[in-house]
């Protein structure tokens, strides 16, 4: 069963269009390019420090798989992973796991 990940970060203050740019021109280019399902990013309305995106898996080997494509390479140890944390407060960052429930319109 199709499964997907909430991830909910928290962007320091003053960095929110900056990780807007960022994400949606290299991270999510990037890790749809390594097979990710990417199906939205959002930004708070009114929390200026609010950032959530939504990735679907088809499985968890899937999810393994596409971890190891994305975050074991050369351009994700040596580039884009040191730059995160100038963006985010990682410690308050949130991944949950969610599942569609019966009459959801995504599954």
């Amino acid at each position: 069963m199709a499964f997907y990940e909430l991830r909910q970060y928290k962007v320091k203050p003053g960095k929110m269009d900056e990780w807007v740019q960022i994400m949606e021109q290299e991270i999510i280019p990037f890790q749809v390019s390594k097979g990710m399902v990417i199906c939205g990013s959002f930004r708070g309305e009114t929390d200026e420090s609010c950032y959530v995106w939504l990735r679907r898996f088809e499985s968890e080997e899937q999810r393994e798989a596409l971890y190891k494509a994305v975050y074991e390479t050369d351009y994700w140890k040596n580039d884009m992973g040191p730059r995160v944390p100038n963006y985010l407060i990682r410690e308050e960052n949130v991944v949950q796991r969610i599942v569609p429930t019966p009459k959801s319109t995504v599954g």
